[in-house]
């Protein structure tokens, strides 16, 4: 898998060998965009007539593209795991969310 950047969108690329063709799809927004090339010239314009193509669909229906993130989602833990993350939260005297959120961002880097 490869990554490519187009217009501030950023798109996940695999090959796929069976049909010779490379298929994208956009990894930052909520709305589903995809496309495909059998060259990266090819590809290259896919990606960009697709994001150009879901922009005016945006403008044309007087929405805004590219819905932005809540900053909400549930994660399922099993039963322990939740029981020790709420005790260190409470040991080091943050909430479970705070603890969790400064884990992940950690782990981001």
């Amino acid at each position: 898998m490869t990554m490519m950047h187009y217009n501030g969108y950023e798109a996940l690329v695999e090959f796929d060998e069976d049909a010779e063709m490379f298929h994208g799809e956009v990894i930052n927004t909520r709305d589903v965009i995809t496309f495909q090339g059998r060259s990266a010239t090819e590809l290259k314009k896919a990606f960009a007539d697709s994001v150009n193509d879901y922009l005016a669909f945006c403008a044309e229906r007087g929405e805004e593209p590219d819905k932005p993130y809540s900053g909400q989602f549930v994660v399922r833990a099993e039963p322990a795991l939740h029981k020790a993350l709420a005790l260190a939260a409470k040991r080091s005297g943050v909430s479970l969310n705070k603890l969790v959120t400064t884990t992940l961002a950690k782990a981001l880097g």
